[in-house]
């Protein structure tokens, strides 16, 4: 028997270290964020941050690639190409000359020599007779096979063969003077990647805005909540001391009717206030980038009271004017458009480059038509002078100084709006501290007032409607209260919105 016992007293203690163990799981389960790390989630999930990550990417290759304008420009180019027929030094009549030249010398010869063998043989016959077969029997026609041989060489040496071309070089091409034209994009392009980290920073104090909007949202709807239900068990704790005066007699049906509607009202204020809560939680789920059903409780929830903002130092409009990024965006904006001016005018100015190269190509022409790839080497300085386009250049560089000036009034127009919302921040942050103050003086009149409805009930000198109308005066100033803490909160941030120092680092 004692065995038995033993044993089942071993189960119990086992199935209760398995359901501590459960339990231990269940409440581990649940997370519990804070501010802090809803802004971080938010900022690791934000779709719009990363587009902006990118562009900051882009922008700081872009500034690379203008930095290599300024160094030395290497290009290899090579080309094929084949020509129907080729190229002739010598036409066709040269040609002929050349091909015939022996039998055109065997002929001259013997056109020359006759008349002059007439004249001698009108005195001295004999002698005629002997140059006469010595012209004959001389080997002319061996000189003209020579001579004929030697024209088709000469001829055969000028052509070309170009219908088969190859050609190949290789360049450099360094800027010596443009116009102030590469300095002025580098600056561009560097004023650009600032220009990108300064929007990235916008919309990152964007999103931690929206994030600590939503995350005070569910604080003040979870405080709500707590509210609403301990206004319901309130009313159905009035509800059965009514149901019981109405038995002994001392309280009407009419009562407990009225009881009965406030309960149900209370009820409906829970639901409502629930579904609410959910909503809100759905919000921020999403803007953490959060599976929507998630399951987590936010720390200042799990708090008596929500957070009270400490007092923020003075000099709120020098710091939004030291800190606001769109301000430092615009300045940025103004120094693109004044460095897109100098570009514009150095389309006016003359630009001097220094080239430089080898050029290779088969047929060659350094040592005559040679079919073999030869080449030479080249350098040479490169000038170019705009002299008349109409005023074209005029026209551009004070467009382009229109720019610059828009982006200077537009910056001086923010600047005055800025200190125009650092000044209405402040004053909703004392509107807000002075509703908190009141909304607490209300909560202890509301407290007092109730406690003595309360017992005034209960010994029967106060009817049941001042006590309900004490419990609403109460949940009134405690909702009231809430709502103040949350404004003081989130009035606090548009401060920090204002003045640029949003999510700074601490």
């Amino acid at each position: 028997m004692m065995n038995v016992m033993f044993k089942i007293d071993a189960m119990k203690k086992m199935f209760g270290f398995i359901l501590f163990v459960g339990w231990g799981c269940v409440v581990s389960a649940q997370r519990v964020l804070n501010i802090d790390s809803c802004r971080n989630l938010a900022l690791a999930n934000n779709k719009s941050l990363l587009i902006s990550k990118e562009k900051m990417q882009k922008a700081r290759y872009d500034r690379k690639a203008a930095f290599t304008n300024f160094l030395p420009d290497f290009s290899a180019t090579g080309t094929y190409m084949y020509f129907s027929d080729e190229i002739s030094l010598l036409n066709d009549g040269q040609k002929f000359a050349l091909n015939h030249m022996g039998t055109s010398f065997q002929q001259g010869f013997v056109q020359a020599a006759t008349p002059v063998i007439e004249h001698i043989a009108q005195s001295d016959p004999q002698l005629a007779q002997k140059l006469q077969q010595a012209v004959q029997g001389g080997n002319l026609e061996g000189i003209s096979g020579a001579l004929n041989q030697l024209g088709d060489e000469l001829t055969n040496a000028f052509r070309t063969d170009t219908r088969n071309v190859w050609a190949g070089a290789v360049t450099l091409t360094q800027p010596l003077y443009m116009g102030g034209k590469i300095r002025a994009y580098h600056r561009i392009t560097k004023s650009s990647e600032a220009l990108a980290r300064t929007q990235y920073e916008t919309q990152r104090q964007e999103v931690i805005l929206d994030t600590d909007n939503a995350y005070w949202t569910v604080v003040s709807l979870g405080y709500k909540q707590k509210l609403a239900e301990s206004f319901l068990t309130l009313v159905e704790r009035l509800d059965r001391d009514v149901e019981r005066m109405i038995q002994e007699g001392v309280a009407t049906k009419a009562d407990g009717l009225t009881v009965k509607v406030k309960v149900n009202e209370a009820e409906m204020t829970l639901t409502k206030v629930q579904n609410g809560l959910a909503l809100a939680k759905m919000l921020l789920c999403q803007l953490c980038g959060l599976p929507l059903d998630s399951s987590f409780s936010l720390s200042d929830e799990l708090q008596e009271t929500p957070w009270t903002p400490e007092e923020e130092k003075d000099e709120a409009v020098r710091l939004a004017l030291s800190n606001r990024p769109e301000l430092e965006s615009l300045e940025l904006a103004n120094k693109i458009y004044e460095d897109k001016v100098r570009v514009v005018r150095s389309e006016m100015l003359p630009s001097l480059a220094l080239t430089g190269g080898y050029l290779v190509s088969n047929p060659s022409l350094l040592n005559g038509f040679e079919n073999k790839f030869r080449g030479m080497w080249n350098v040479g300085v490169m000038l170019q002078v705009p002299i008349f386009h109409w005023n074209e250049g005029i026209y551009k560089v004070r467009a382009a100084k229109s720019e610059a000036n828009i982006a200077r009034l537009q910056r001086n127009d923010i600047e005055e709006k800025i200190e125009l919302q650092v000044h209405q921040s402040l004053f909703k942050r004392t509107e807000a501290e002075k509703r908190f103050s009141l909304a607490c003086r209300n909560m202890d009149k509301a407290e007092e007032n109730l406690r003595y409805a309360d017992k005034g009930f209960k010994e029967g000198v106060i009817p049941v409607s001042n006590v309900m109308e004490a419990q609403t005066a109460w949940l009134s100033a405690q909702s009231d209260k809430i709502d103040a803490q949350i404004e003081l909160r989130l009035a606090q941030t548009y401060l920090q919105k204002a003045t640029g120092t949003l999510g700074a680092e601490r």
